[in-house]
């Protein structure tokens, strides 16, 4: 009877293939605690016991998590991922819209440019109004 490791080839890839199994349930456990922390429709207790049970049973734990709320899981992702992006654009457009809303330091210079390429103010007028406007 010959065994996987009689051939170095093919025992480098049992290594490899239990490596990969090992990482990949790694991931999986993180990812399942991370959704209970997530969840915001579970309360303390079921934080608790999803949590004792995945730590303490941790195959039958796993298993009986994504069977049970697997579904739910993308869906808690993706509402996640998309208050991260409303965030990120409200960030963007709060600093962005700092300096160049109405009102502005900006727009009150173009205006008074205009004024004065117009001939409506004088030169004079334009520095006056223009140091008012930066101090």
């Amino acid at each position: 009877m010959n065994l996987a490791y009689d051939y170095p080839v093919l025992g480098a890839f049992w290594t490899v293939m239990w490596i990969f199994l090992w990482v990949l349930w790694i991931v999986l456990l993180f990812r399942i605690i991370g959704d209970v922390f997530r969840d915001d429709t579970l309360s303390g207790a079921g934080k608790t016991g999803w949590l004792v049970f995945v730590l303490l049973v941790p195959f039958l734990g796993v298993f009986v998590y994504v069977l049970a709320r697997g579904k739910g899981m993308g869906k808690r992702e993706v509402r996640h991922a998309q208050a991260q992006q409303q965030a990120l654009d409200d960030y963007i457009r709060t600093t962005a819209g700092e300096g160049a809303g109405p009102g502005s330091e900006t727009e009150q210079l173009a205006t008074l440019s205009d004024l004065r390429s117009k001939g409506d103010i004088s030169d004079e007028e334009f520095q006056r109004a223009k140091k008012k406007i930066l101090h």
